[in-house]
């Protein structure tokens, strides 16, 4: 509750290994939380500054600079989107866990008080800071919920985690099983996306993805009528179970 009374917003924190990996596998889900008035915190492990800039090393780039660069990319990103940023520049490939790292991250879970997590799936062969920041969301939770881990804030309660889908569903163990309509938030996920210059080698890649994803989702969605649409989708994997008084 609110010192007004009134009920708190819906609290959505989402936890990236990189500082664009939030644009491209939940951008959708953010714009849509941040439509709605929910809270929506982004805890960006890195800045994604050795392993996902590519581009501005080859333009002769300092280690610094592409800091720099992406800090900025991922802010205007995210405030397109609607959401607050946190950066912690743990630094990549490899992401390394620490106990310092898991400390900031159940601070920041106490501090927002989430409502649901969002975070990468366990599986990623092609890159190991995304299983790695996985394991870190999951840990940091759970300590989180510990009334007798030390630390600042209330402990939280037991918040759903969806993870996003990784670039190759195929190889990681992803499984979509929950498809997101994010068809009236899709032009505010396409303007984030084009906050990323520094990657926009993918730009059309989870555009082409979105669409497909959306047809799937309308076939899952009730009549097939083969009648032409425009749906935009994101895919999820829902973690622990979900609980329920009725199935639906």
């Amino acid at each position: 509750m609110t010192q007004s009374g009134a009920p708190a917003p819906r609290s959505t924190l989402v936890i990236t290994a990189h500082a664009g990996d939030f644009v491209w596998r939940a951008g959708g889900a953010v714009a849509l939380a941040a439509y709605r008035g929910e809270k929506v915190t982004l805890a960006c492990l890195t800045f994604g500054e050795r392993g996902e800039s590519a581009k501005a090393w080859r333009e002769g780039r300092t280690l610094e600079e592409i800091k720099a660069l992406r800090r900025d990319e991922a802010e205007r990103a995210a405030a397109t989107l609607g959401a607050e940023i946190r950066f912690f520049d743990a630094g990549d490939y490899p992401l390394v866990a620490t106990a310092e790292l898991t400390d900031r991250l159940v601070e920041v879970y106490r501090a927002v008080q989430p409502d649901v997590v969002l975070t990468h799936p366990a599986q990623d062969p092609y890159n190991g800071d995304h299983p790695a920041a996985h394991r870190m969301a999951l840990e940091a939770r759970i300590l989180a919920q510990a009334i007798g881990y030390p630390g600042e804030g209330e402990i939280i309660g037991a918040p759903p985690v969806f993870c996003f889908e990784p670039h190759q569903p195929e190889m990681s163990g992803f499984k979509p099983e929950v498809l997101l309509d994010i068809t009236e938030v899709w032009e505010t996920k396409r303007e984030a996306m084009e906050c990323l210059g520094a990657q926009q080698h993918l730009w059309d890649y989870y555009t082409d993805l979105a669409v497909r994803r959306g047809v799937q989702l309308r076939r899952n969605a009730g009549p097939n009528l083969g009648l032409a649409h425009k749906t935009m989708a994101e895919a999820y994997m829902r973690l622990y179970p979900q609980t329920a008084k009725e199935l639906a």
